[in-house]
């Protein structure tokens, strides 16, 4: 992408440090390299690479600097200049990734007629404390999300086993942001001249990158399976143009539409089909498109949303004579298995109503899934499965799947389906898009030692990564000062890549950890009986599958979950009984979100019941709406938790710990197909996806989440509460097992959440 200077970045990630046990990371064609590294000699990863930094100045004036992001370790330092190629320079900022550092992906802002995918930084404990880069696309967005989060974890597990240079300090001590700023005294002059900064001498080449779908990194990645059972029972029906078109024949019976779908491999990175995809160019699209290649945008929201209006010739589709134009909505997001969503819709907007001359057509809901494939053994070449879903009319489609009815072939239905095979055509016969060239690791002529930790003493540095991103640009004197110092580079070695995030997440607990897995409940102490009758929510228990605007608590055999050699051939198991039982359920309504709702009054765990039960799991899901909703899940176990088990070290770790390894998995039993698809049948950590607090006290854990947090989660949600009361909905939670003694994972607790009525939810006061 290249659009009013704005010029794709490169990111390069490496390893210093001298070999020891070998963990993975990702060098800049995003293929996956093990390297090694010994923690006890202070090995540590680096990133580096160009951004854009945005902001807002002293006097108001808005700035997008282009500036060179440095992150080795916890330390995260910025330039003006590639430190690379200039040795000696000083940086303009620098500061310390701190554990409740927050990373959001607020997706694409146009910024001076180009478009940019934008991250947001703030403390867990203070939002007034936040910047903003870009990047030029998605995929380097998604890199620099994964290098922040490999920093996070550093400064955790430096903490944890006392590496620090600094005293042991708690969370609360860490992200103390106050501390000496750099005085500015140059200020932005709009973004124009930003601009012009990316056309310089600092005009970013960038060799494409190609993140492969096998790469596992920070937990993010998955197997490629789904974690609920399908509902969808699909028959593939024709191939046409080496694309499969499907059918859902679960339901043949059913007076609605049909369900098809089609589904293509195309030979590039899901971020390169993505990019194409979004991109309205009307020169571009005219090579694939034959539908909604003249297109219009006429609003944007949140990054992850916006409205475009076409047009489009008869005489190319349809038998109509009169001319066409069609206005829809685009809804995506990012998985944290790299897998794009994208949801489409018929839209109005009062920027386009009818006009004169033109027939308004309404185009099928349609979504749009890209996943990153493994690349195949002996090649390097990124791979990615296109998967386009939409609802058609009955007849032409039973017709044209028996025998090509010519007239269904001049429908919109299958125009939007020929869109798979028309962009695995044009990427492949698109060289710069289809082979995607790796980008040299290069040796670094910075001096490991100008970002050694003697560098960051309290006395000296107070800043943490906030103040590197927040502050406006500093006077071209900053960068003037300093002399150069010996390299001290080391030799990197690669080999391929395997799992890293969770070891950096879990060594503190493996240093301690005892030999062997125990049962997760204390055996030795006997259970009690939960009689259900003493305990009750605001949400009734349901009789039976007709009831509504009720719960109940499914087995697990609808979900699945990592077995017991899941390390070694990434195999899944059907869940099985929940360990926890389901007492409970509030459904409430707030003013603004409410945390800690185990300590009030109304609570469950206030009542004589629930004070002697002898573990109480609260997951309370605060919902962003008007007004806001709580729905809060009380677990509760019939005997005290082992400490030494998973879940003993999860309920009484640290909340770093605990956001690696809290795993729900949603599925929509019953209800819109649109619906089901924005959801998704994948397990999320919701602790990399949304900000989750919490709070242990006596006999009980509670897990705050809150999905207003994230931008993609509240879009997402805001699309289920249109639905809410014809949805059947279940979620299952569990402690996410990385390591072998860990495995096979079980399920900690279910719930079905049956057609539930907004109005119905109860008024809690805060």
């Amino acid at each position: 992408m290249e659009a009013a200077g704005i010029t794709e970045t490169e990111v390069t990630v490496r390893k210093v440090g001298s070999v020891g046990s070998e963990k993975e990371l990702f060098d800049s064609n995003g293929s996956g390299r093990r390297v090694g590294e010994d923690r006890e000699k202070g090995g540590a990863f680096e990133y580096f690479g160009w951004v854009y930094h945005l902001g807002t100045n002293s006097i108001g004036h808005e700035y997008c600097h282009l500036r060179f992001l440095f992150i080795r370790g916890k330390y995260v330092e910025m330039y003006k200049r590639d430190p690379n190629e200039n040795p000696g320079i000083k940086p303009i900022r620098r500061g310390v990734v701190g554990p409740t550092l927050m990373v959001e992906e607020l997706g694409r802002r146009k910024v001076n007629q180009g478009d940019v995918y934008v991250i947001r930084f703030y403390s867990r404990l203070d939002e007034t404390k936040k910047g903003e880069i870009a990047c030029a696309t998605a995929g380097e967005a998604r890199k620099w999300m994964e290098a922040f989060d490999h920093a996070k974890q550093q400064a955790e597990i430096e903490l944890s086993t006392g590496r620090s240079s600094r005293s042991r300090l708690s969370i609360e001590n860490e992200i103390n942001l106050e501390g000496h700023r750099p005085k500015m005294r140059r200020y932005a002059h709009g973004l124009k001249r930003l601009i012009r900064i990316g056309q310089g001498p600092e005009t970013l080449l960038r060799q494409a990158s190609n993140l492969v779908g096998n790469v596992k990194s920070d937990g993010f990645f998955e197997a490629e399976s789904e974690d609920v059972i399908e509902v969808y029972q699909w028959r593939c029906v024709r191939t046409v143009n080496g694309v499969r078109i499907f059918e859902d024949v679960s339901n043949p019976k059913s007076d609605k539409g049909t369900l098809v779908k089609a589904v293509g491999v195309v030979d590039a990175s899901a971020d390169t089909v993505f990019d194409v995809f979004l991109n309205i160019d009307q020169q571009q699209r005219y090579e694939w498109d034959s539908l909604t290649g003249d297109l219009e945008l006429l609003d944007t929201y949140d990054g992850h949303y916006d409205v475009l209006y076409g047009t489009y010739d008869p005489k190319y589709l349809t038998r109509w004579k009169s001319n066409r134009d069609f206005v829809f909505s685009r809804q995506w997001f990012r998985g944290q298995d790299g897998t794009y969503t994208i949801l489409q819709f018929p839209a109005v907007h009062k920027k386009r109503p009818p006009r004169s001359g033109y027939r308004r057509t309404k185009i099928n809901p349609s979504t749009w899934e890209i996943r990153n494939l493994s690349a195949q053994m002996g090649s390097n070449t990124a791979r990615c499965l296109i998967s386009q879903m939409l609802e058609i009319n009955q007849a032409g489609w039973c017709k044209w799947k028996q025998n090509s009815c010519a007239k269904f072939e001049k429908t919109i239905s299958y125009a939007l389906l020929s869109q798979v095979a028309g962009l695995k055509e044009y990427i492949g016969a698109s060289p710069a898009l289809r082979v995607e060239s790796s980008t040299t690791v290069v040796r670094s002529k910075f001096t490991d030692a100008s970002m050694s930790p003697i560098d960051y003493d309290d006395a000296e540095v107070n800043d943490e990564f906030y103040d590197a991103i927040a502050g406006e640009s500093s006077s071209s004197s900053d960068e003037e000062e300093g002399g150069s110092k010996k390299s001290n580079s080391k030799k990197d070695g690669r080999v391929k890549l395997k799992n890293v995030s969770w070891a950096i997440a879990s060594l503190a607990l493996k240093r301690n950890a005892a030999p062997g897995t125990e049962e997760t409940l204390d055996p030795n102490v006997p259970p009690i009986i939960i009689e259900p009758s003493e305990f009750s929510g605001s949400l009734h228990k349901g009789k039976d599958e007709k009831d509504s605007n009720c719960w109940t608590s499914p087995n697990g055999s609808g979900f699945k979950i990592r077995g017991k050699t899941y390390l070694k051939d990434n195999s899944k198991v059907v869940g099985g009984d929940p360990l926890l039982q389901l007492v409970a359920v509030d459904w409430f309504k707030v003013d603004r979100a409410a945390d800690g709702v185990a300590l009030h009054p109304k609570c469950l765990l206030q009542t004589a019941a629930g004070k002697k039960l002898p573990f109480v799991l609260v997951i309370n899901l605060q919902i962003p709406a008007k007004p806001n909703y709580s729905l809060v899940l009380y677990y509760a176990a019939d005997r005290p938790v082992n400490k030494e088990s998973l879940l003993g070290k999860f309920i009484d770790g640290t909340d770093m710990f605990r956001d690696s390894r809290f795993k729900l998995i949603p599925s929509i039993i019953e209800g819109y197909w649109m619906v089901k698809r924005a959801v998704g049948t994948k397990a999320c950590l919701l602790g990399k996806a949304v900000t989750c607090k919490y709070l242990r006290q006596d006999n009980f854990l509670e897990i705050d989440v809150d999905i207003g947090s994230s931008s993609v989660a509240r879009s997402v949600i805001g699309l289920v509460l249109g639905y809410v009361t014809s949805l059947v909905v279940d979620l299952a939670i569990l402690v996410e097992g990385k390591e072998e003694a860990e495995l096979p994972e079980f399920l900690l607790g279910t719930v079905r959440l049956n057609k539930l009525k907004p109005e119905t939810a109860e008024p809690l006061e805060v």
